[in-house]
């Protein structure tokens, strides 16, 4: 049964009133901060002469939206600007599209003035120049370094190691020494220099490009054996910055070696000998060198002996073993311990006395 104030069939449906009458009206959080109005609270409306609304900023309903924006666009702008600047005020330039330069190479012979003189090993070098040489790469060591206006601390010492690296690989190794391999000298050369340097080795000639003494050290071994693994070693290494993106390092290094006969024979019994090479190697190095671990040759002078000066200089290295003698010797003395690039005068020259182990 209705009541007093109702129809007789009760509510319609679809009428005003009722929960329903607000169902489809939805108050979400974005609605009530996008409102440009805002009430006062309870106690705000107290004050005497307090309104009941107050008006809201504009942006302050939109700032959901745009501020985080409007600072994705400022980090854009200031990672931009700093990207610029860095690149203005930074030393590391691009690397430079550039060849390596043909190796030049001399090689100077220097005979011995008397017999070679021979005895054990560890005899020869403690009467020898070379007594107080560290042994190995102790002796190829580091100058104090620092960055250059265009270079990095770390690119001047990647520099100076990959110039090490390749003075061991080609004057210490001992597969290079005795001629049953190239490589590890190989791996370190720039790769515009690969075919002179193949062709070197194939074929070398006196032409002062294809001195295969210009690129390493090795000895014939159908003559000559290492009479000991150690080698005695005493140089330096220099480096300076030639342009913004070419570093040149020198190497002058003196390098001695006991030999002995390849095989049994007469000359064994007067045991081994020394024999000492004197090398002024320049590398030049460009930022794709550094990146690469490669090294340009630009130009290596040598000095070995004892030697004759009637041999072949450009090939392998033909040591006089102790108790031979030179065929001929003329030129002008020549110490291949004196530091300092050498001066060249011919193509043969005269070991010094001092140079070789006192009786």
């Amino acid at each position: 049964m209705a009541g007093r104030g109702d129809p007789p069939e009760g509510t319609p449906e679809g009428l005003p009133g009722g929960d329903d009458e607000y169902r489809a009206v939805v108050f979400d959080e974005a609605f009530v901060r996008a409102a440009r109005l805002q009430e006062f609270s309870a106690q705000e409306r107290m004050g005497e002469y307090a309104q009941a609304v107050r008006s809201r900023p504009s942006w302050e309903g939109r700032g959901g939206g745009s501020r985080p924006a409007l600072m994705l666009v400022l980090m854009i702008l200031l990672a931009f600007g700093t990207a610029v600047y860095l690149g203005v005020r930074t030393p590391y330039q691009a690397p430079v599209d550039r060849r390596a330069e043909p190796l030049r190479t001399t090689v100077v012979p220097l005979a011995p003035q008397g017999p070679v003189p021979g005895g054990t090993a560890e005899r020869l070098f403690a009467h020898s120049p070379a007594a107080e040489y560290a042994v190995g790469a102790a002796g190829i060591n580091f100058p104090l370094t620092d960055r250059t206006p265009h270079f990095s601390e770390s690119q001047v010492l990647s520099a100076l190691g990959i110039a090490k690296e390749y003075l061991v690989a080609s004057s210490l190794e001992p597969g290079v020494l005795t001629g049953a391999t190239v490589r590890p000298a190989r791996l370190l050369i720039d790769p515009d220099q690969l075919e002179q340097f193949d062709r070197s080795v194939a074929e070398p000639q006196d032409d002062g490009r294809h001195a295969v003494a210009g690129w390493l050290v090795r000895f014939d071994p159908r003559q000559v054996t290492l009479a000991a693994p150690t080698v005695r070693v005493h140089g330096t290494l220099h480096i300076v910055e030639l342009d913004t993106d070419l570093l040149e390092v020198t190497a002058d290094h003196t390098f001695t070696y006991a030999v002995r006969p390849a095989s049994a024979g007469p000359r064994t019994a007067a045991g081994a000998s020394l024999f000492t090479v004197h090398r002024e190697l320049r590398f030049r190095f460009d930022r794709e060198d550094l990146r690469t671990h490669h090294a340009e040759l630009f130009s290596s002078t040598v000095q070995a002996g004892p030697q004759s000066c009637d041999g072949d200089p450009t090939g392998a290295l033909r040591p006089l073993l102790a108790g031979a003698r030179a065929d001929r010797a003329h030129q002008a003395v020549t110490d291949p311990y004196a530091t300092g690039r050498p001066a060249i005068g011919a193509l043969c020259g005269t070991l010094a006395p001092g140079a070789q182990p006192s009786a």
